[in-house]
This record gives structure tokens, C-alpha cells and sequence, in this order.
């Protein structure tokens, strides 16, 4: 039986958005962003693709996607003159991938990735030389097509690689990033331009340091989005070498929602007006078979992948965190896996295309708060319960108080432990619910949840570790 931690935690409800209150001894939430400029959840849940992503599948999760689109497959050569939208291994870009996928409704950012073209060859270097004015042509050329002024209409975002890091030759990525944005611009200004992975400080082999030339004042225009990638791994310790495994969202531990906090910090200070995204973020959850699979450095280091329940509350919970925060989108990684037992190869929402738990939780996620933004935080008290609140954005008397337990497992010890599972006395709502809901894992109705009515305006729930969804009308 999961371990019951019996308290009651009183939530009062204030009308001011800019603060709310909480119970004595509960952490003060911070102040959040006017609900004005928050996008709809639709505008903010995307998801990672590439060539076999199928539309109509993951139509059902989200309507952005990121695709990783390879440039040594445009070309066999820098230099080499284009045939766009036609590749050299004979794939066609708009029949084949950005066609589809617009006409079901997506829209596309497409992430440039110079694989060997980059740090993915040792000779790079060598392979730029004298061609460094073919990254402004490619981009002019890439934008006029796929624009979304172009002839196509394809995408709305170009990111210029994908996580070159610390390991590509910083004044020759600085040149190519100079040249391919200002070709971008001019084929097409409409185009919104993202960064490679960054991060405030000094970067490392997968992400770039944001002080590195993204704050000069000859840089700034060429580029409108501040792009980051985070995972919620575990940090080494002197009795931890596995810096693989990874824990719960809320885990303070981590560097997970740091490395977002410190970037938006960066950007108020450095470059005020850019966007932050979330690009990359996710977690691996692969079958108990594939697990005894398990080889090479994943065994030897005991890598844990999440169990698949797991998966479905920390994304779901991931994307919650990420939208109380100065962050425009959010896109998961990964749409499918094939069962590997390895870092980043069970992160799929589905499994060989069959839809894993996670998969109908962030659907859910998806369609009930689709039409709605975040607007405030009602309770956070840490290691207790979260409650947020969202606003439907044609009926700002709709509300969903979203409430969990931000608790969980590091994959480490997720065997052994014990859920949580809180019994929480929701004081003074704007109103009583109309329904309230738990998280969905299947292709059936959402689980019932334990609640009653407590007094005129306040009810005793159950919340657990998978995200509660309760609907309410404003008096």
C-alpha cells in the first residue's frame, strides 16, 4: 500500500494576480507574469520529430513540432549548390515531411543540425574554409522556400545547429552563425531565428554559453529566441559516478529548472524582448524486458530508465513547472522509441508507434488545457503539494486548478519507494467544481478521484504524484 501522509493544507484563494495566499509555514509563491502574455497551452506544447512522425498519431498530443533537419543531407559538400526541397539521399522535404505536417495542422520549427558539417567531423574546420559565405546562401535560400512568406508557407522558426556546444571552434561558429542569420533575414524577416542549445554562463560539450557572443550588440538582432535544452539528470557525487539517471521535476537538487531560471535571468538583463524555449526535455521509460537487455556503459553504470507511470507525471508535471515560467514553448523529447534501454532511446510517447502511458496523459494535458493560460500559483509548497491556476481565454470565468504532490523517485531507487499521496483541504475557490479529474494512462475515461465537500466553498481531495484537474466555475 502507497505510504499516506496525512495533513491538511488550507488554500485561500485571492483575486489579486500578482500574489496569493497560503497557509502559515507554506513557501510564498513568486510573483508570475501577467496573465496577458502567457500563451494558451495549445501555442505552448510542442514535440521533437523527424521523418517518420506521423501527424495524424501525434496530431492527438500537441500541434508544434520541432524537426531535426540535417543539412548534410541537402548537400553532400559545403559549397555544393542546392536542389531544394529535394535531398541528396532523395527524401523530399515538402512531400514527404513539412507538406504533411502542415496540412495536419502543425506548425514547424526546424532545427538546421550540421552534424558532419560540425563537431560531427573531426575535420570541420578544414571543410569551412573559404565557404564561409555558403552559410549566409544556404540560409537566404532555406528561408525564401520554407518561410513563412516563402513559396511553400512551411515554418515559422529556423534554429541555427543543434547542440554544437563548447566542442565547436567558437569564432568559426560565431562567422557561420552571423552569415546563416543574416542570410535567414533576407530571405525571409518574417521567419522567427533561434539559437543552439545555450545556457547563462559558460556552456559545456552540449550546450553553448549565452555570454559567449549572444549578448553583443551586432548579434542581438540577428536572432529572436533563446533556445535551451535540460534534463532532469542527477548530478555525480563522490558516491554517484551515474550522472544518466534522473529524478522527479521538482527534485531541487537538480539543475533542471535552474538552467531555466538563470537563462530568462541572462535575458532580462543581456537581451530583453527574446523569447525563451524549451526544445529538448524528456525522460527514457522502456519495458522491464528491455531492461535485463541493457549493455556496455548502460549496464556497467546500472542506467535507470523511468517506469512507465513515472514517465506520463513527470512530463505532464514538466510541461506545469515550465508554464509558471517566462517560457513561450515547451517541446518534449521524444515522439517514439524501439524499446532500447539506454539514455535518450526509450523517450518516445509512444513505443513502435503503440502509445505508452505517457502518451494518453499528455493528451489529456493537451485538450484540457488547450484553451486555457497559466495565471497564477495558488499553493507551492515544496516536498507537499502544488496547485496552479488556468484561465480559458475566451471565458475568463473558467478555471482549472491543477493540483499534485511534487514528489518522486530518482530512476536510482524508484524500485523500492513509496508514492505519495496527500489528503488536502482546497479552501475558499472561486467557486465549487464542476468536475474534477485524475490523470489519464489509458484510452479510457480519467480515474475517478476521492473528494467531498467540505463547506460553502471548499472541499477535501485526494492528490497524489499524478496531476488532479479540477474545473471550476467562478461564482
Amino acid at each position: 500500500m502507497p505510504k499516506i501522509l496525512l495533513f491538511t493544507i488550507i488554500l485561500f484563494c485571492c483575486t489579486c494576480l500578482e500574489m496569493s495566499c497560503a497557509t502559515s509555514g507554506a513557501e510564498q509563491p513568486p510573483d508570475t507574469l501577467s496573465v496577458a502574455v502567457k500563451p494558451l497551452f495549445k501555442d505552448f506544447m510542442g514535440i521533437n520529430g523527424h521523418v517518420t512522425f506521423k501527424p495524424a498519431l501525434y496530431g492527438q498530443v500537441c500541434r508544434l513540432v520541432r524537426n531535426y533537419h540535417n543539412i548534410n543531407w541537402d548537400v553532400n559538400a559545403i559549397g555544393d549548390s542546392l536542389a531544394i526541397p529535394v535531398t541528396v539521399n532523395h527524401l523530399n522535404w515538402k512531400n514527404d515531411v513539412y507538406g504533411p505536417w502542415k496540412s495536419a495542422g502543425f506548425e514547424t520549427d526546424i532545427c538546421l543540425q550540421f552534424l558532419s558539417f560540425g563537431v560531427g567531423s573531426p575535420d570541420y574546420r578544414q571543410r569551412w574554409a573559404g565557404h564561409e559565405q555558403w552559410a549566409y546562401d544556404y540560409g537566404k535560400a532555406m528561408a525564401t522556400y520554407y518561410g513563412p512568406s516563402g513559396k511553400e508557407k512551411l515554418n515559422t522558426s529556423f534554429e541555427i545547429d543543434n547542440e554544437p556546444g563548447n566542442r565547436f571552434d567558437p569564432a568559426l561558429f560565431k562567422t557561420l552563425f552571423t552569415k546563416m542569420a543574416q542570410g535567414i533575414r533576407d530571405g525571409d524577416s518574417m521567419l522567427k531565428i533561434v539559437t543552439p542549445a545555450v545556457v547563462a554562463g559558460k556552456g559545456d560539450n552540449y550546450s553553448q554559453g549565452l555570454n559567449s557572443f549572444y549578448g553583443d550588440k551586432d548579434i542581438l538582432p540577428l536572432y529572436d529566441i533563446i533556445n535551451l535544452h535540460t534534463y532532469a539528470t542527477i548530478e555525480k557525487t563522490l558516491t554517484n559516478d551515474n550522472s544518466w539517471n534522473r529524478s522527479f521535476p521538482e527534485d531541487n537538487s537538480l539543475q533542471y529548472l535552474k538552467v531555466i531560471d538563470d537563462a530568462i535571468a541572462w535575458r532580462n538583463e543581456h537581451a530583453p524582448g527574446k523569447e525563451v524555449w524549451v526544445t529538448e526535455f524528456g525522460y527514457d521509460a522502456c519495458t522491464p524486458a528491455a531492461m535485463k537487455q541493457r549493455k556496455d556503459w548502460a549496464l556497467k553504470l546500472n542506467w535507470q530508465g523511468a517506469s512507465d507511470l513515472q514517465q506520463a507525471q513527470y512530463l505532464v508535471r514538466s510541461f506545469l513547472v515550465f508554464a509558471a515560467r517566462d517560457v513561450q514553448r515547451a517541446y518534449l523529447y521524444y515522439y517514439n522509441d524501439e524499446d532500447e534501454a539506454s539514455f535518450h532511446a526509450a523517450s518516445g510517447l509512444t513505443r513502435n508507434f503503440n502509445p505508452k502511458q505517457s502518451f494518453w496523459a499528455v493528451k489529456q494535458l493537451y485538450q484540457t488545457l488547450g484553451d486555457y493560460r497559466f495565471r497564477r500559483i495558488v499553493q507551492k509548497k515544496e516536498g507537499a503539494l502544488y496547485v496552479f491556476e488556468f484561465e480559458q481565454s475566451k471565458d475568463p470565468q473558467s478555471l482549472i486548478w491543477v493540483a499534485w504532490s511534487p514528489t518522486g523517485a530518482s530512476t536510482q531507487y524508484k524500485d523500492s519507494y513509496q508514492p505519495h499521496v496527500i489528503k488536502a483541504t482546497l479552501d475558499k475557490l472561486p467557486g465549487l467544481p464542476e468536475r474534477i479529474t485524475g490523470m489519464a494512462t489509458a484510452d479510457t475515461p480519467a480515474p475517478p478521484v476521492a473528494w467531498e465537500k467540505a463547506g460553502d466553498s471548499s472541499i477535501r481531495v485526494t492528490v497524489g504524484e499524478s496531476p488532479v484537474y479540477i474545473t471550476i466555475r467562478k461564482k
